[in-house]
């Protein structure tokens, strides 16, 4: 069983940067999902995957992992480049792109 120790992006939904601080240990999946013949979905016996740890920093999730015994991969979060413009250049004269409304 490998773990996957990472940051969290922030979702589309989101302005600020509410929980994506803490590091995240995530179980990888043991066994394969199963498709129910009823009713179509999928399901899996592997309880592992349910379980989301969250620590402060890098170092306590990589010092769980070894100290449970634990595979894990570390991916390193990628800085944002956040774009800078302003809402006048909505409107600006002589822009290089249509209106598109």
């Amino acid at each position: 069983m490998t773990a996957r120790i990472f940051k969290p992006a922030k979702t589309a939904m989101q302005s600020g940067e509410a929980r994506t601080k803490e590091w995240v240990l995530e179980f990888g999946p043991q066994s394969a999902r199963d498709i129910d013949p009823l009713m179509g979905w999928t399901s899996s016996r592997d309880m592992q995957s349910q379980v989301r740890l969250e620590f402060d920093t890098k170092e306590e999730a990589v010092a769980y992992a070894t100290r449970a015994g634990l595979a894990y991969t570390l991916s390193e979060p990628k800085p944002r480049k956040p774009i800078r413009k302003s809402y006048a250049d909505n409107f600006r004269y002589g822009r290089t792109t249509n209106w598109t409304h």
